[in-house]
């Protein structure tokens, strides 16, 4: 399997990403209402209890709009996408201490775990979009850290970047997905 097959072979099985980023993009919605109404901190476990659910949620929305949700296990780009979330959760106790020193600083810190994650997706899915993905919410991130911005302005940066990249991912992907199962059934394989 060449790289460009294990990308499209990925783009293919999880509709680009676009549901795990939608799911994501729930998530940080949930964290920001949360912490308009009750707490931050409260807002911080939302994310964090929330984010356990992205994967699994994700893949039970890709199969409900017809994509396997699953990857081969030969697709060597399936291991980088499992390193990267355990980099990710390694990066998590540094956001969380971050605001145990300023509250402000914790959703800035998590853009920036995130922006950095997605950058990585560009590999996985074979897409520049996630490199523009990363970079914006790393830059929210930055911003809104230095702003010393409300944690609820922070979770919804997250929530609104994340929601207007999935539909863009949507958009893209669904051409491509519409393509790959019309020449599946042109020459008789299954998609």
């Amino acid at each position: 399997m060449t790289i460009a097959d294990a990308q499209r072979e990925m783009r293919f099985a999880y509709y680009g990403g676009a549901p795990g980023m939608l799911t994501s993009a729930t998530v940080w919605l949930i964290a920001g209402i949360v912490a308009t109404v009750m707490s931050p901190d409260r807002a911080i476990w939302s994310l964090f209890i929330g984010g356990m659910f992205i994967h699994p949620v994700a893949v039970l929305l890709t199969k409900a709009i017809g994509q396997p949700g699953k990857h081969s296990a030969n697709n060597p780009l399936g291991s980088l996408a499992m390193e990267t979330t355990f980099w990710m959760i390694l990066m998590m106790p540094l956001a969380y201490a971050a605001s145990r020193l300023r509250i402000e600083w914790f959703f800035p810190a998590m853009l920036c775990i995130i922006g950095g994650r997605y950058l990585t997706f560009a590999t996985i899915y074979g897409t520049r979009i996630y490199w523009l993905c990363g970079a914006a919410l790393a830059i929210a991130g930055g911003s809104l850290g230095l702003a010393t911005a409300s944690p609820a302005i922070g979770a919804f940066s997250g929530a609104a970047i994340e929601a207007v990249f999935a539909v863009a991912i949507f958009i893209t992907s669904r051409r491509e997905i519409a393509l790959s199962k019309k020449v599946a059934i042109g020459s008789g394989q299954q998609a």
